[in-house]
């Protein structure tokens, strides 16, 4: 006990870092992924592509089999979105932007692993990863 009294600061120091680390957990943020890792969880853990994207901006150019889901409904759009709740999300839009907003949506909703694509469509394209167009 007199060790903490004397070391206040080193205790204040640690209670500090273990807050920093545990922030991102604690405020419900959502991890961002590179092109790289969401062709890896679209390959390997069967993760479910959401373009939050309004119907025009998705209709000229979007993830290959991503399911187009605007910010605005996505409480109402249940049923464009996977029953199993354990199915990873990996969110996307055109700069990556709307995506951590609606990707704190989804998480709120129940989905267990949601993802930001990273820089979002335009990342995905920089990459040379394919994209398909909508009539």
């Amino acid at each position: 006990m007199d060790f903490l009294a004397q070391n206040w600061w080193l205790v204040l120091l640690a209670v500090g870092s273990g807050l920093a680390l545990a922030w991102p957990s604690l405020s419900g943020r959502t991890q961002g992924v590179g092109a790289a890792e969401a062709v890896r969880l679209m390959n390997h853990e069967k993760a479910v592509v959401i373009d939050v994207c309004e119907p025009a901006e998705f209709a000229a150019g979007h993830v290959v089999g991503a399911r187009n889901l605007p910010v605005g409904q996505i409480e109402a759009g249940a049923k464009a979105l996977p029953a199993n709740k354990t199915l990873p999300l990996v969110v996307v839009c055109a700069t990556g932007a709307r995506a951590g907003r609606a990707a704190g949506l989804l998480a709120k909703l129940g989905h267990e692993k949601v993802v930001v694509l990273q820089g979002g469509l335009a990342a995905w394209r920089e990459a040379n990863l394919p994209t398909e167009k909508t009539a």
